[in-house]
């Protein structure tokens, strides 16, 4: 029971979800992590004396968050604006900057690839939009923006004219349905690809382990021992995965492969096996198609739309052995090479589990319009040219 005088504490649902998601998170600050456990204490009635006594802290401050919450919520758990100098930079400087870093350097005639702190204060003071300004002060006025210039992604606008209908095969068929029907109990989906070209680096000196206060520490060079292919086959409702490591990358090799997967009992004596795959060279178009179903009758090969190997579930496992074994990449052999990758699918196929894939048709249809909306914005005169004609 809390302390007498203890100011009680009711939290709702939400309220709930969002103080533990901060006692969690791994970037939390420390001071909103430390809030948010008093209030989760107060909340399970105990009182300040217990709170602090738990936490470390003094009874004053279990008293002062707890307070506020009950007062405020979660607008409580903010510090109050302080007192201090008047800001020195006004508001029409600080939406120049902002302005400026909104826009492509190119655009503005500087011959840069993306803006930085320096570079956007040199360009705002030499064209007269603002005060001098330090560029830490222009850092310190986008921190408070989420314009961050010198930060870049790169995409792939969807070229394939059929892009959406394609990609709906894929996205219903992990989702249970081909052709507006449910799948059968016995059909299987198998998502296949190649992750080609992974060197093997001997470094000049060996590896050393990690140590206390010390890193694991690799040698920056390294010896060239070739490169091979990593060809592999994902289950996606079983998530099992099969492997090869072929010196390069084929239409031998995939067909050999598939057909070590679909003599397997499971896939053999499936009504339906669909095989997805992207447009590389060893499987692409109609005649791939033909190839895999002559050798396989039950096969049914779906291509992923052009550039969209983002659909293809084996994917995700490719992103796993970068990860977990080609990076860093110190290996004396292609032979160790091989038997690292072989080895570690043999581990990874010991607890594997599908792949929790949540990208609907729905999300298909809403993405494809947002993207179709933006290029409107983009080319307003393209739009009209068509709603001309």
């Amino acid at each position: 029971m809390p302390l007498l005088g203890a100011v009680p504490v009711m939290l709702s649902a939400g309220e709930r979800i969002t103080l533990k998601k901060r006692v969690r998170g791994a970037k939390t600050a420390w001071r909103d992590r430390l809030r948010a456990q008093i209030v989760l204490a107060a909340a399970r009635g105990r009182g300040n004396a217990r709170i602090a006594r738990d936490l470390g802290i003094s009874q004053d401050t279990a008293r002062k968050w707890r307070g506020r919450f009950a007062v405020r919520g979660l607008d409580g758990m903010a510090d109050l604006p302080r007192p201090g100098r008047p800001r020195r930079i006004g508001e029409m400087d600080r939406a120049a900057v902002v302005a400026l870093a909104c826009q492509l350097p190119a655009a503005t005639g500087v011959p840069l690839g993306r803006w930085t702190g320096p570079e956007l204060a040199a360009e705002l003071t030499a064209r007269g939009l603002a005060g001098p300004m330090s560029a830490s002060s222009v850092l310190r006025i986008l921190a408070e923006h989420p314009v961050k210039p010198w930060q870049y992604q790169s995409w792939i606008y969807p070229r394939d004219p059929d892009f959406e209908a394609k990609a709906k095969i894929i996205v219903d068929l992990y989702q249970g349905y081909y052709d507006g029907e449910l799948l059968g109990a016995g059909d299987r989906i198998l998502s296949f690809d190649a992750k080609p070209q992974i060197n093997a680096r001997r470094r000049l000196h060996p590896t050393l382990p990690a140590a206390p206060g010390r890193p694991v520490r690799y040698e920056h060079e390294y010896k060239r021992q070739g490169s091979l292919t990593l060809l592999a086959g994902l289950d996606v409702h079983t998530g099992q995965v099969f492997a090869a490591t072929p010196a390069t990358h084929g239409i031998k090799p995939f067909m050999d492969l598939a057909g070590q997967v679909m003599t397997r009992p499971e896939y053999a004596n499936a009504p339906r096996v669909f095989v997805i795959v992207d447009n590389g060279s060893d499987h692409r178009g109609q005649a791939a198609v033909t190839r895999l179903a002559k050798a396989h009758p039950n096969a049914i090969m779906i291509h992923t739309p052009l550039h969209a190997s983002w659909l293809n579930q084996i994917e995700i496992f490719f992103s796993v052995i970068q990860k977990k074994v080609v990076t860093p990449n110190d290996f004396d052999s292609l032979g160790q090479l091989s038997r690292t990758l072989l080895g570690f699918v043999d581990r990874y196929n010991q607890t594997a589990r599908p792949f929790s894939w949540k990208f609907t048709a729905s999300d298909l249809h809403d993405l494809m319009d947002r993207i179709s909306r933006h290029e409107q914005q983009d080319n307003p005169h393209d739009e009209s040219l068509s709603e001309a004609a």
